[in-house]
């Protein structure tokens, strides 16, 4: 992996290791869609200004906006509706073990579309075992009950829409030599434009009960969880392939190691052993393999 990429999957698990916590804050005071609605606005917002003020151009392709519409809904506003109504429901814990089946079904629909048949023993490995790794670090058997549930299957849902949206971002957009940060500005505007309508529908329109503890995790949500994020994922891909996913494994990794460093919680052998399997996953499933034939060359 290139050092870049390196520095880049730490920033995205530092970030998004945060996300469930700032959701199970934001619906303290707001409605799931308009947590939706707020995290796509402010991560919007930060994004547009920062093109507009560097002068940069937004895409003038209207393939390329159809992309960028379809990867709107399949990655943000359907999963972020549905990890929102889901954490009201379980945990935050068990909405991060759920989310990391994301490589899981990355894999899968990797293969299946024939879009990445690159599939080596060790690859495979390395994400059965970095799944493995976070189940013991969060061991939602103790809360088995919450992952049955529909908030469980909703955050299920979700994991597996984002396993479509590596595979999607990668073989329809990332190489069209578009910057990673206008990809995601007009990306995350495409998005916030498509939640509007459905407000009045799913109770968005309802007064909110302002308190600045979940208004400052929506707009730390938006705007670092989702404009910044989103522009480190952008170029990750890009440079990385749908590989990129295993970002995912190390998001527990990120919120133990920050509860344990902030809140003083504990670390049980467990815990560190799940860590440690997570991050030997990690470096199998970007251990360089043989290129394959390609099976698909046709980027639309």
């Amino acid at each position: 992996m290139q050092r870049g990429s390196v520095f880049r999957l730490a920033g995205l698990a530092l970030i998004w290791g945060s996300s469930f916590l700032l959701i199970a804050l934001g619906l303290r005071g707001f409605a799931p869609i308009q947590i939706v609605f707020g995290r796509l606005l402010f991560g919007a917002g930060v994004l547009l200004l920062f093109v507009l003020f560097t002068r940069r151009s937004l895409p003038r392709d209207p393939m390329l906006w159809l992309h960028l519409g379809v990867v709107s809904v399949i990655a943000n506003v359907v999963p972020f509706l549905l990890f929102a109504v889901g954490e009201t429901e379980v945990s935050s814990g068990i909405a991060g073990v759920l989310n990391a089946t994301t490589p899981l079904w990355t894999l899968l629909v990797g293969y299946a579309s024939g879009h990445d048949r690159r599939v080596t023993a060790l690859r495979l490995a390395g994400v059965v075992l970095g799944f493995v790794g976070v189940l013991l670090i969060f061991s939602p058997w103790r809360s088995g009950s919450e992952a049955a549930s529909w908030g469980g299957l909703a955050c299920l849902t979700a994991a597996a829409l984002y396993g479509v949206t590596f595979i999607y971002m990668d073989r329809f957009i990332v190489r069209r030599g578009v910057e990673s940060v206008v990809l995601s500005a007009s990306q995350l505007a495409v998005g916030t434009l498509l939640t509007l309508p459905l407000l009045p529908f799913l109770g968005g329109l309802r007064a909110p009960h302002w308190h600045w503890a979940p208004f400052l995790a929506v707009a730390t949500l938006g705007a670092v969880g989702t404009g910044v994020a989103y522009v480190l994922n952008y170029r990750l891909v890009a440079d990385e392939g749908p590989t990129a996913s295993v970002v995912t494994y190390l998001l527990p990794v990120v919120a133990v190691l920050l509860g344990f460093l902030l809140l003083g919680e504990p670390l049980s052998l467990q815990v560190i052993g799940g860590m440690a399997i997570v991050l030997i996953a990690v470096s199998l499933v970007r251990r360089p393999t043989v290129p394959a034939v390609q099976t698909s060359t046709n980027r639309a």
